[in-house]
C-alpha cells in the first residue's frame, strides 16, 4: 500500500497530477480541490488510496488526510465508485460534504457532475446512518450523548465524515456553545484538534 507520494509535480489536468518522487512519476488522479493547490514545478505530498479492480490499478491522491477520508467513505457507499467520489470533492471540501450528510443537502452534492438526485439521497442516507451508529458508539464520557438533532451531536457526526474516532471528534465539541450554528461548531472544533 502507497500510503503517500511526495516529490515535484510535473505536468496537472483535469483530475490528475504527475507526480515525479525522484525519477519515478506518479499519474494520480484527484480533485479540482486538491488540484487547485498544486503547482507545476512545486514540491507537494498527496495522500493516497490505490483502486485495484478486474485489471484497473489507479491512484488518487488528495492534499489532505480530510479528503482522502471522505473520499473512501464515499466510495463505500454502493453506486459510488471513484470517479464519482472525485467529482463530489471537486465541488466542495470535506467539511461541506459533511455539513452536506448532516444536514440533508442533496442539492449541494447533485452541484457535481454525474451526481443525480437518486444518488445524492443514497449517499445522504448511507452516511448518516453510519455516522449515527458511529456517534452512539461513541463512549458517553467523552461528554456528548447521541441525541438527532442536537447540534454537538451533529457537530460530531460531521467530524466523523472527516476521518476523525467519535472519540476524537466527542472531545473536540465538549464544552462547545450549542446555540452556535453547525458550520461555526464544527470550525471551532477543527481549530482545537489542530492544535
Amino acid at each position: 500500500m502507497i500510503y503517500a507520494v511526495h516529490g515535484t509535480i510535473e505536468h496537472t489536468e483535469p483530475y490528475l497530477a504527475v507526480i515525479d518522487t525522484g525519477g519515478v512519476c506518479y499519474a494520480v488522479y484527484t480533485s479540482l480541490q486538491t488540484l487547485s493547490r498544486l503547482k507545476k514545478g512545486e514540491k507537494a505530498r498527496l495522500y493516497t488510496f490505490m483502486y485495484l479492480r478486474e485489471g484497473i490499478c489507479d491512484l488518487y491522491g488528495f492534499g489532505s488526510r480530510e479528503e482522502l477520508s471522505s473520499f473512501r467513505l464515499l466510495i463505500g457507499i454502493s453506486g459510488v465508485g471513484p470517479k464519482a467520489a472525485v467529482s463530489i470533492l471537486s465541488v466542495g471540501t470535506p467539511e461541506k460534504l459533511a455539513l452536506a450528510v448532516i444536514t440533508g443537502d442533496e442539492k449541494a452534492l447533485t452541484g457535481a457532475p454525474g451526481i443525480g438526485k437518486k444518488l445524492a439521497q443514497r449517499i445522504i442516507l448511507e452516511l448518516k446512518d453510519k455516522l449515527s451508529r458511529d456517534v452512539a458508539a461513541s463512549p458517553s464520557s467523552a461528554g456528548v450523548a447521541y441525541e438527532p438533532g442536537n447540534a454537538l451531536t451533529e457537530a460530531q457526526a460531521a467530524l466523523c465524515v472527516l476521518g476523525y474516532t467519535p472519540v476524537e471528534a466527542a472531545m473536540a465539541v465538549k464544552g462547545l456553545d450549542e446555540d452556535l450554528p453547525l458550520e461555526e461548531i464544527i470550525r471551532q472544533a477543527l481549530k482545537r484538534m489542530s492544535r
